[in-house]
């Protein structure tokens, strides 16, 4: 394929993309404007594919659309459809592995639970808690309960909260986090 007619596409690609997230967060064009400092008349060209965009333009509208910059660039596969993920350790024997990296939006995560001493803490956000593995302790506030496979829970975490596996366990969870009080939306049919 022509390198030149690839990247056109590409470009061509990136004003629908923000329209789209635009009326998806239900902006007008006015309030995007005075959410990221770029003019209306500059907004619109981007979206109909009049102007070219720059990472000038690119890097406000991510940050205001809280999406990371290649999800408005959707830059060209590389051919290798492997996710490549980061386990990070932790000092008491826990692993965390992001399963998301879009700061600002919900994010995923799955972890496997060292035992560490309960400490309630609180904090902005919204958690959604589902255990792959193990018996999970959560406490909030005074209520304690304990989660076995298969089951759920979720909680604002601005309530005091604690959660980790039975002593002398591990747990395998998968943990959403919202850090604006944003909720998992779950669908049955």
């Amino acid at each position: 394929m022509d390198r030149d007619a690839e990247l056109a596409r590409t470009l061509d690609a990136i004003g629908p993309r923000l329209r789209a997230l635009r009326r998806e967060r239900g902006l007008t064009l006015e309030a995007l404007s005075g959410d990221t400092g770029i003019s209306v008349s500059t907004l619109s060209r981007l979206e109909s594919g009049k102007r070219r965009p720059t990472l000038e333009l690119l890097i406000p509208l991510a940050r205001t659309h809280r999406v990371a910059l290649d999800q408005l660039v959707a830059a060209p596969a590389t051919g290798d459809a492997r996710v490549h993920l980061r386990p990070l350790r932790r000092d008491d024997g826990s692993v965390m592995v992001p399963l998301t990296q879009y700061p600002g939006r919900v994010r995923a995560f799955k972890q496997v639970l060292a035992y560490r001493e309960p400490k309630l803490a609180t904090h902005t956000g919204y958690e959604w808690l589902y255990v792959l593995a193990g018996e999970l302790h959560l406490v909030i506030g005074e209520r304690t309960f304990t989660l076995r496979p298969g089951e759920v829970a979720e909680f604002d975490t601005t309530e005091p909260h604690w959660f980790g596996p039975a002593e002398g366990e591990s747990v395998e969870i998968l943990h959403l986090f919202g850090p604006h009080g944003d909720q998992a939306v779950v669908r049955t049919g």
